[in-house]
């Protein structure tokens, strides 16, 4: 990706007053019903109406998308509503059918991602296209595997380029569906200022009412746009019923979120400062949670611990991890004596944690 500055190009010449909006029901399940939510997004802030096409499911039996009739659906919304339509490819076959019937911008899923084949395949059949195509970030938190997949993309002559934050798996039960490790999206961001970041609260949320709330933080951390999935009766949707929202309660979202114009000096700061600020408050986060898994590690030494009889306090241990840890420290310009303050607060509460284990 030589030429970054020309990722941008395709977004920047839009010249929109608002981050770029794609909304629209997860999957297309009828065709009233996709005519039906376009022309309830058709004079609002929407600049692209998605629908899923294809749907890849976890396990077989469940409602897998209704196939390339959807893509005439989409033609109707196009010629009855003037809005652009999204959908998703995942092999050759879907790319030459979207293009077929002049779908304007296509995503790579999070489970294509994973697969540099797979990748490689959509690449190929998309050479040279000038349709706008968007990289979800791969199911596992993996930085190089979504930037790889980018990059082949721009190996294939393809200069509409973009990404998809839509957050990540894992096995622990947290309040979102796909946690957001919004460090991988703001390192991301980091490295490649000019390539443009849209943000899924839908995926990362799973629950519609936490999509205002991810929403704001994707733009406080300068997303460039938000793809959100949008059904006018979402809890009777053939899928992902939880996280979708009304076209009403879409609007009413946009209007609330707040915008970081810089038109000045002043403006330009607050809008860097609250940037900076919105990172540190997920640093924060990932902090406490940490420290709370660690604690839980603690918690199961002290049970061992009490099984076999032996001392909570391990003098040789505890003085080679802050050896280790000052070394550490120092690496990434941390002074000693925080790095000594820090450790010593964390070994004292892990100590006091195995204490209450020993002694209950």
């Amino acid at each position: 990706m030589e030429n970054k500055k020309e990722l941008r190009k395709w977004l920047d010449d839009m010249a929109l007053p608002h981050p770029l909006v794609i909304a629209g029901p997860c999957s297309a399940e009828t065709e009233d019903q996709v005519l039906k939510i376009a022309h309830d997004l058709k004079d609002t802030d929407v600049n692209y109406y998605r629908a899923g096409i294809w749907k890849p499911r976890t396990r077989p039996g469940n409602f897998e998308g209704v196939g390339s009739i959807g893509l005439k659906w989409l033609q109707k919304v196009k010629e009855e509503t003037g809005l652009k339509t999204a959908t998703e490819v995942a092999n050759k076959n879907h790319v030459d059918l979207a293009l077929e019937h002049d779908v304007d911008l296509l995503w790579i899923g999070a489970r294509s991602t994973v697969s540099p084949f797979i990748v490689q395949e959509i690449a190929d059949a998309l050479e040279g296209t000038d349709k706008v195509v968007l990289v979800k970030n791969p199911v596992n938190p993996d930085l190089s595997l979504w930037l790889g997949a980018v990059e082949r993309l721009a190996s294939a002559n393809i200069e509409k380029l973009g990404v998809i934050h839509r957050g990540f798996s894992t096995y622990e039960k947290t309040k979102y569906r796909n946690i957001p490790e919004w460090q991988l999206a703001i390192e991301l961001q980091s490295r490649f200022p000019d390539l443009p970041l849209i943000n899924d609260p839908s995926h990362i949320t799973g629950k519609r009412d936490m999509i205002f709330d991810v929403s704001q933080t994707a733009l406080d951390l300068n997303f460039d746009g938000l793809m959100i999935e949008t059904h006018y009766d979402p809890d009777n949707a053939w899928s992902d019923a939880a996280q979708q929202i009304t076209p009403k309660r879409l609007v009413q979202i946009m209007q609330d979120l707040r915008i970081r114009k810089e038109t000045d000096e002043e403006a330009e700061y607050n809008s860097k400062i609250n940037n900076l600020r919105t990172q540190i408050d997920v640093i924060d986060n990932q902090l406490i949670d940490t420290l709370g898994k660690r604690m839980k590690v603690s918690d199961e030494i002290g049970q061992l611990k009490k099984k076999r009889n032996v001392a909570v306090l391990q003098t040789n241990r505890w003085n080679a991890i802050l050896g280790n840890m000052i070394l550490e420290g120092e690496q990434r310009g941390l002074s000693e004596e925080f790095v000594l303050r820090m450790f010593k607060a964390i070994h004292q509460e892990s100590i006091n944690h195995q204490e209450k284990i020993i002694n209950a």
